[in-house]
């Protein structure tokens, strides 16, 4: 066996990506991801042999800092979270990942108390298994998550849309579509977005900007820029240039330019 951080190779040379498999033998491209944050290395491995076997795509974290690295770099389908982990234990990275993903997380710990259950649900979590757990069961529960995923991303039949000449955005489906592009944002770029072009026009401040994203005014106007910055890199025509979709104004907050004046409300 050989590994490397962040990435599981049980039988083949170290990867810069995660491993590639699909159903249980044979390769494909639509193999479903699964982020496994553990820092106990027999139990990260083993669990990593189930999954590799069952014939999912794995990657892996050995604390909650170095999960959160994987799941930027890797957009898992689901995670698997330890809770009791050096530099970041498994609830602060279970309600950090849930502010960036709507990827099911499953915590899987020796912390069996209800309320730290609950804890673990209120903070995000879709599934709270207590250590230990026989591979069928946990590879059930794999099943069953992901399943779950597949339907709440099935396509409505109608839903409402806000349409320009250059961004589509489909909210029940958590979907973008930028000059004829299906664009992935995290879900807080698509809730900024979204209330960016629900004002369009017209400026947004900053505390508007923070209740409807965070639902908190405690978040700094810095990090409402990162945000802001990292939204523009993926829907500006030109990211490196000025800005033309969302403006700057200045000590108020940000607008987003209609191009052509043509935004619209309607059904699809």
């Amino acid at each position: 066996m050989t590994t490397m951080p962040g990435v599981y190779t049980p039988t083949h040379q170290a990867s810069s990506t995660p491993i590639r498999h699909g159903g249980f033998g044979g390769t494909t491209t639509l193999a479903e991801i699964v982020l496994v944050v553990e820092d106990e290395q027999p139990v990260r491995e083993l669990l990593l042999t189930w999954l590799d076997e069952a014939g999912y795509e794995t990657c892996f974290g050995v604390n909650g800092v170095d999960g959160l690295k994987q799941l930027y770099d890797h957009r898992p389908d689901l995670v698997v979270a330890d809770v009791m982990m050096p530099e970041m234990d498994g609830f602060e990275f279970c309600r950090l990942v849930r502010e960036v993903s709507k990827a099911p997380i499953m915590i899987l710990s020796g912390l069996g108390k209800e309320a730290e259950k609950i804890k673990g649900l209120d903070l995000g979590a879709d599934d709270y298994v207590v250590k230990p757990v026989g591979m069928d069961e946990f590879l059930a529960r794999v099943g069953a998550l992901l399943r779950r995923r597949r339907w709440s991303d099935s396509e409505p039949a109608e839903e409402n849309r806000y349409e320009d000449s250059q961004i589509t955005i489909f909210p029940e489906r958590h979907e973008v579509w930028v000059r004829g592009d299906k664009v992935d944002l995290t879900p807080i770029e698509f809730r900024l977005l979204s209330v960016l072009t629900e004002w369009a026009g017209k400026t947004c401040s900053l505390d508007e900007i923070r209740r409807q994203v965070w639902e908190s005014p405690h978040y700094s106007a810095e990090v409402v820029r990162w945000h802001i910055a990292s939204l523009r890199n993926k829907i500006e025509p030109d990211p490196d240039g000025s800005p033309q979709r969302i403006v700057t104004v200045w000590g108020v907050g940000y607008r987003y330019e209609v191009p052509g004046n043509t935004a619209e409300m309607g059904r699809g």
